[in-house]
């Protein structure tokens, strides 16, 4: 029960970043800076971390993991980036909405690269959370606030590079501990919102004491403690059970942003992240049966 509710607990605090990362726009700050000291801030921690546990033998890993491990982290830098960038043009409950489409974007780059067919399980799947998406999201609705076609096409690519993140970090080869892999993935993260945001963020004026409390919350709330929580709590509960408990965070998002933004939320919008989360986590507890079947 204790690492399930570690997972639960991960899932909790991703949820409520999308919110707070939008109050912090309200303070002149933007998401190439936030996104990029949140990784690198997560780096340093979790390199810390790796420092005080190392053991007495020497980690070894090869530059191939090493290579996978920086590729891997790109992926959720690019992730991170353009999920914030969306939520600066879209409510912070339609952005999650639609990040939440990696779920089939990962069934697609499967099919793609890995020739690994989705079943007609994992097809209606699909379906349940499109239609889930069109409800929850409020696509349709006539009030211009809740719908803008540069946020969701944000959104839509996070989601798209959420799903290859998850679809990466699932081959990655062994060796090394949780505490070195995670250091060189967030390293990995804030190297590549570096590279394509460098003049936003050297010319930027905000690295004030007030900025790095705001960059030093998103570090620990949003990035070190769900990594460590994920890492302890993941290999005991079982990645199937741990995929459909962290579709908490969908619900967690979008309550967060009706109490920290007073986002409005109907009982349709309800009933749309209903769907989309029966949806979720059928796909998931089949995957999860599929897989003991298969052992």
């Amino acid at each position: 029960m204790t690492y399930v509710v570690m997972v639960l607990l991960g899932a909790t605090l991703y949820g409520t970043m999308s919110s707070f990362v939008k109050l912090s726009y309200s303070r002149g700050y933007n998401a190439a800076e936030i996104s990029f000291t949140q990784a690198a801030l997560a780096a340093l921690f979790l390199g810390i971390c790796a420092f005080v546990t190392r053991k007495n033998n020497k980690e070894r890993l090869t530059r191939k993991v090493l290579f996978s491990l920086l590729f891997t982290g790109s992926l959720i830098g690019l992730t991170n980036f353009l999920y914030y960038q969306s939520v600066n043009y879209s409510s912070a409950s339609l952005s999650i909405v639609i990040l939440m489409q990696f779920t089939w974007f990962s069934l697609l780059l499967e099919w793609l690269i890995f020739k690994k067919r989705p079943s007609p399980v994992e097809l209606l799947t699909v379906v349940l959370i499109l239609v889930g998406t069109v409800i929850a999201g409020n696509i349709f609705s006539a009030e211009k606030y809740s719908f803008s076609l540069k946020g969701m096409v944000l959104a839509l690519l996070s989601s798209l590079t959420y799903a290859a993140y998850i679809v990466a970090n699932g081959r990655i080869g062994g060796g090394g501990r949780w505490q070195s892999k995670s250091t060189f993935i967030m390293m990995g993260s804030a190297c590549t919102i570096f590279l394509i945001n460098s003049k936003t963020i050297m010319t930027g004026n905000h690295f004030d004491s007030d900025f790095l409390l705001w960059a030093m919350f998103f570090a620990v709330v949003g990035t070190t403690i769900p990594t460590a929580l994920f890492a302890a709590s993941i290999p005991k509960v079982g990645a199937g059970v741990s995929a459909i408990l962290m579709t908490v965070e969908l619900p967690v998002a979008i309550l967060c942003a009706g109490l920290v933004l007073h986002e409005r939320v109907s009982p349709l919008q309800v009933a749309g992240i209903i769907i989309m989360l029966a949806a979720i986590s059928t796909m998931h507890y089949y995957k999860s049966l599929k897989s003991e079947k298969q052992s």
